[in-house]
């Protein structure tokens, strides 16, 4: 067996599973088998993943089976190649494979995502939603903040969608250029979610979005240009300037929609956005113009 050595070309934590990529497409179990076989027994196996069928999970009985294959090819001269292409290998994030071959009970239509290396907010829904529907329709998307991070529940349409964007993207990291300027790096770790279908109740830029409902209303705090009170030279309040406007509706006489609110305040200038929604009793909303309120 090829002897370890202690300087390894990769950083990741070492785990008794790797992650191989540049597969060919059609390698087989028996193949990734036999590259491997050499440094110690291989329990399980993952082939054929990925949005090209391109990349393999391999499990050895030992991490320290897998940390010797690590570091023979890190420092050889002849790289890893199955059916002459050249083969990537690095640590898993995960200990174990536990959906092997896309049949394992824990598996299901829903993904939790943990973004390492950022604050909540660096990463937004938009780019989230654009990395993950590379591999299937992203029905919806919630993210939150826990003691774990900056995480997102996506919701795809069936469980092998999940699978197929797990298998791909977990470990991996958002592309640079996605990325806000100060942010340096994005690690994504992947696990499966109990969740079965999502309950979003308001559209918003930042934390919630139901990509089948265009109908659900939006979330106040959604709409840019809402600022917060400031004090003026007399200690008192002062209303900053804004393009939006608050309005509480009081005393109707009839129903009063956003269709009637969007006639109304039209007439002072083009209205971007209306966002209608109940508070202490009552029925507020929120208008908003290209650029400052006209005066009413």
């Amino acid at each position: 067996m090829p002897s370890g050595s202690t300087q390894f070309r990769y950083t990741q934590t070492p785990s008794k599973v790797l992650h191989l990529r540049n597969m060919p497409w059609e390698s087989t179990e028996e193949e990734l088998v036999e590259l491997c076989k050499p440094f110690g027994r291989v329990v399980n196996t993952m082939c054929n993943v990925g949005a090209n069928r391109n990349q393999a999970f391999v499990e050895f009985a030992d991490q320290n089976q897998a940390i010797s294959m690590v570091s023979y090819y890190a420092s050889s001269s002849e790289p890893a190649q199955v059916r002459g292409k050249t083969v990537y290998i690095q640590y898993s994030n995960r200990q174990e494979i536990t959906n092997n071959k896309g049949t394992g009970d824990s598996s299901g239509n829903v993904l939790l995502v943990t973004f390492e290396g950022v604050q909540p907010n660096d990463v937004s829904i938009d780019v989230i939603h654009l990395v993950f529907s590379a591999f299937g329709f992203v029905h919806k998307i919630a993210t939150f903040e826990k003691a774990a991070g900056f995480q997102a529940l996506i919701q795809y349409t069936d469980a092998p969608t999940a699978l197929e964007a797990k298998n791909s993207l977990d470990g991996r990291s958002i592309p640079r250029y996605l990325l806000a300027q100060h942010v340096s790096i994005c690690h994504l770790r992947i696990t499966f979610s109990a969740h079965k279908d999502l309950n979003i109740k308001f559209q918003s830029h930042r934390s919630s979005r139901d990509y089948t409902n265009p109908y659900l209303p939006v979330n106040p705090t959604a709409i840019e240009g809402i600022a917060q009170p400031m004090l003026g030279s007399d200690g008192k309040i002062k209303e900053p300037e804004s393009n939006v406007l608050l309005a509480s509706i009081e005393n109707m006489q009839y129903a009063v929609g956003v269709d009637v609110l969007h006639t109304v305040f039209s007439s002072f200038g083009a209205v971007r956005k209306i966002a209608m929604f109940e508070k202490n009793g009552g029925m507020q909303a929120l208008i908003q113009y290209p650029g400052m309120c006209e005066q009413l």
